[in-house]
């Protein structure tokens, strides 16, 4: 099974552009959406493609069932879409998730 991952266009460079998924960046093709992208629209993510512009009537509708598969633990989420533990990402009504600090026992003693 394919999931595309919504994301909101926050800068467009011809056939590429960046996209937001709740505060994580990252590079998208524009190559197979169909449709004309603007910065502030939301698509469809897969494998770095925009797959599809999501009409502006349906982006809260989708966002909410996304944010559903987060469940009680955003932050596990999070580190399945890859965000960086040092980024500043706001999760929520939950809060925002920290940059982490240095974990300076980490691999010491532990049988790492």
């Amino acid at each position: 099974m394919c999931l595309g991952v919504p994301g909101e266009i926050t800068e467009i460079d011809g056939r590429e552009a960046v996209a937001d998924f709740w505060g994580v960046e990252r590079r998208v093709r524009l190559d197979v959406v169909g449709d004309a992208v603007d910065v502030g629209d939301y698509i469809l993510n897969h494998a770095g493609f925009a797959i599809r512009k999501i009409p502006e009537r349906e982006v809260e509708e989708t966002m909410a069932v996304y944010e559903s598969l987060f469940g009680d633990n955003p932050e596990e989420a999070l580190e399945e879409m890859g965000a960086d533990d040092d980024a500043d990402i706001d999760i929520g009504p939950g809060g925002r998730r920290r940059p982490a600090t240095p974990d300076t026992n980490r691999g010491e003693g532990d049988g790492d």
